[in-house]
């Protein structure tokens, strides 16, 4: 069994992202709408300065939107 990864991106100062919490979008680690129907919304994260991230995929984490390192566990 493959663990799922955490995903690395580059987030843009000033700018919302929106992170996946269901798990079920195409477009991971960021919702595309796929929650609709369920208890899940997505989480609205705007970073003050442009950074690296790596972000948690396999929505285990204590510090979402961010990798803790829970898909180890």
């Amino acid at each position: 069994m493959s663990e799922i990864q955490p995903i690395e991106v580059t987030l843009e100062a000033g700018k919302t992202y929106y992170w996946c919490r269901c798990g079920k979008s195409a477009t991971q680690p960021f919702c595309d709408g796929a929650h609709k129907g369920s208890d899940y919304s997505p989480l609205a994260v705007t970073v003050t300065e442009t950074k690296a991230a790596w972000l948690c995929a396999c929505k285990k984490t204590g510090n979402p939107p961010y990798c803790d390192g829970s898909h180890k566990a």
